[in-house]
């Protein structure tokens, strides 16, 4: 065992140093002032700074109790509450207070909702557009069951991204998304593509890497996602929120990752961002430019 944690021991490229300066301060309080949270700091994301400096916030919608049970994922899974129907609006002022170019939104995933959460989902574009004219508006959806309607419901309030991640490649669903399933994924994001005209949205997904797929599985996946009308797809690398997680199979060096965004632009991809720290809204901004 000992000389397993050794192999896996984290190495220099995965250390960083996070600041709390004046900004953070700034940041948290107006946060703290809106009762909301982003998944920037739940995650203790190191790309924190770099996204609020460049205009770019992930927030966090429809509670932190997630009906889902995913083993790469640090959110309490439970019974959530009641949907807040004063959040959209919160939101909305907290996008205007952080003065945001580009709003990331995600959730949890609320499988017990009648309307899976769509309908907050709607409202919360529509009222950070109303409120925030200039501000584009990203929406990193849960599957929402696959219900077409629900997904009609989040494309109508017209996010500038529409946004689902894969996560992983099928062979490692059972252990790392036992409750979701990787073709109603791909569904959403073709349904998502099918309508991209009609609505102006671009299509979106990520993937974190070293949770144990080999690389012929990984480049399969990325296939299929092109296949089914992804554009612009996240590559970063797997860390565990806890303990009871699981656990880093490999870490994956800073030049396979330069060459997996090669191969995935060669494919055709309009973009691919990866590296060991990339997380689904890195940058999430600049995407829209590509």
């Amino acid at each position: 065992m000992s000389a397993k944690r050794k192999e896996q021991r984290r190495p220099d490229w995965l250390k960083v140093r996070l600041s709390t300066g004046g900004e953070y301060r700034e940041m948290k309080q107006l946060l703290g002032d809106h009762a909301l949270n982003t998944v920037c700091q739940e995650a203790n994301c190191p790309n924190l700074h770099e996204c609020w400096n460049a205009g770019t916030a992930t927030f966090l919608i429809l509670g932190d109790i997630c009906t889902r049970n995913c083993g790469f994922c640090g959110i309490t899974k439970g019974r959530p509450g009641a949907a807040d129907e004063a959040e959209p609006l919160r939101v909305a002022k907290a996008v205007r207070a952080l003065k945001c170019r580009h709003a990331v939104l995600t959730s949890v995933t609320r499988d017990d909702l009648p309307d899976l959460g769509s309908g907050i989902w709607a409202e919360t574009i529509r009222e950070i557009r109303r409120l925030n004219p200039q501000t584009t508006c990203e929406a990193l959806i849960p599957d929402l069951l696959g219900e077409h309607a629900a997904l009609i419901r989040v494309l109508e309030a017209r996010p500038a991204v529409l946004a689902h991640n894969v996560e992983t490649v099928p062979e490692l669903y059972d252990r790392a998304r036992r409750d979701s399933d990787f073709q109603r994924s791909l569904a959403v994001l073709r349904h998502a593509a099918d309508h991209r005209n009609k609505y102006g949205i671009r299509v979106k997904s990520g993937m974190m890497l070293g949770l144990g797929e080999t690389r012929e599985q990984l480049l399969a996946v990325m296939e299929r996602l092109l296949e089914h009308g992804c554009e612009i797809l996240t590559l970063g690398q797997y860390l565990p929120p806890g303990k009871g997680h699981m656990p880093v199979e490999r870490y994956v060096t800073p030049e396979e990752f330069d060459e997996l965004k090669a191969i995935g632009e060669e494919m055709g991809f309009r973009h691919v961002e990866a590296g060991p720290f990339v997380r689904s809204s890195y940058r999430a901004a600049d995407h829209l430019d590509v």
